[in-house]
């Protein structure tokens, strides 16, 4: 079973293109001024089996003859073994249906932080974009790509390389 905090499924500002985005439910952080505070209680949300979620999300990546690609935010999407191998499997799942998918994590862990101190490897290896970082009010700028922070760096993983533009 896994908390979430909802479902956008036709998502056209959190990713590439159109994505099903997933908000977990979930976090530690409690940012100043965050966006998503109803999703920090990990008590709150919608209780799902991770089999009906997995396959509810693979019928809304084609839902009505579109292929989106899937984002991953919360709340903390990272923060707990459970959500990671739910994460894990769920990313299993939806490269092997749809290898070409564009998958996107948003955390507020630091990319040095989920490598040294979260067993996120196998997630990280396997997805396109990490949007890391935590939200910092004093620098939020509405103008970024994906980011609400100037602190918050976009990792296209797959190149290996830093996409602030």
């Amino acid at each position: 079973m896994i908390r979430i905090a909802g479902i956008n499924e036709n998502d056209f500002v959190n990713g590439k293109g159109v994505s099903v985005s997933l908000f977990l439910q979930g976090c530690p952080f409690h940012c100043k001024g965050c966006h998503n505070p109803e999703t920090w209680n990990p008590d709150g949300g919608e209780i799902w089996d991770w089999n009906e979620l997995i396959n509810h999300i693979l019928e809304l990546i084609t839902a009505n003859g579109i292929q989106r690609n899937l984002s991953i935010l919360g709340g903390e999407p990272l923060d707990t073994y459970d959500k990671r191998d739910f994460i894990r499997l769920l990313i299993k799942v939806v490269k092997s249906r749809f290898p070409d998918i564009v998958i996107c994590i948003w955390t507020g862990y630091t990319y040095d932080q989920l490598i040294e101190n979260v067993d996120a490897g196998e997630i990280l290896a396997n997805i396109d974009y990490l949007i890391e970082g935590p939200f910092i009010l004093e620098q939020r700028d509405i103008t970024l790509k994906w980011r609400g922070s100037r602190n918050q760096n976009i990792l296209n993983l797959k190149e290996g390389v830093v996409e602030n533009d």
